[in-house]
């Protein structure tokens, strides 16, 4: 069985650990990787779409990051219990055309027992930024 330390129910030192390690492989932006951290049926709601399983979630993160240049997030915990977890988020990129964009947003996590996501809701919005006005470098 595969599993993906630290494992629920979750103290606040394993729930920084577990957005912490989100932050990195979100950063690393390879679908491969960030996508092995979801359970094989993981549930997802990412602005308007709906996505289900792993698979899924691989191919959906490939068009991101086709899409989303010269991507950086930055996570924090807002809040958890037991097997859940409250996220707030922001990450810059910017498109094909030279748009910066920063997106903002907030993610629900809940996490089976092998320490895998299997529900994922994201609600985010995107302002246009200029390049001299990007926080993250």
């Amino acid at each position: 069985m595969e599993q993906r330390q630290p494992l629920p129910p979750f103290t606040m030192e394993t729930a920084l650990q577990k957005v912490q390690m989100a932050e990195d492989a979100w950063n690393s932006k390879d679908p491969e990787k960030v996508s092995m951290a979801y359970s094989v049926d993981t549930e997802w709601r990412n602005r308007t779409n709906f996505i289900n399983g792993r698979e899924a979630v691989r191919e959906f993160l490939k068009g991101k990051w086709e899409k989303e240049l010269d991507y950086k997030l930055k996570k924090e915990l807002w809040g958890f219990r037991e097997n859940r977890m409250a996220v707030r988020f922001e990450y810059e990129w910017h498109n094909h055309e030279g748009q910066w964009f920063r997106s903002y947003g907030n993610e629900l996590w809940e996490f089976d027992e092998n320490g895998l996501m299997r529900k994922r809701y994201a609600s985010i919005n995107d302002l246009e930024i200029q390049e001299t006005e990007r926080k993250f470098k």
